[in-house]
């Protein structure tokens, strides 16, 4: 599992942007709320349910500072 690391046994194995997950672990990185594959968005192999994708991007208007990080063009004029 990409979250826990332990092993994924077929009848609980969910496959999402290429990776394996519990069902279990499937969760939104911001509220912990269990996914499904039709209500989850995901920025650099973080889950986020979509409300609060949409909220995180929103409260600085781009992905790397609504998400947590520099932005790019910050670190070009250091």
């Amino acid at each position: 599992c990409s979250v826990c690391e332990k092993s994924v046994y077929e009848m609980e194995k969910l496959t999402a942007d290429g990776l394996i997950y519990h069902k279990s672990c499937f969760k939104c990185s911001h509220c912990k709320k269990v996914l499904s594959l039709g209500s989850y968005a995901s920025q650099e192999r973080r889950l986020f349910c979509k409300p609060h994708f949409k909220q995180l991007f929103m409260t600085k208007g781009n992905y790397d500072e609504g998400f947590g990080k520099e932005q790019h063009k910050k670190q070009w004029i250091k």
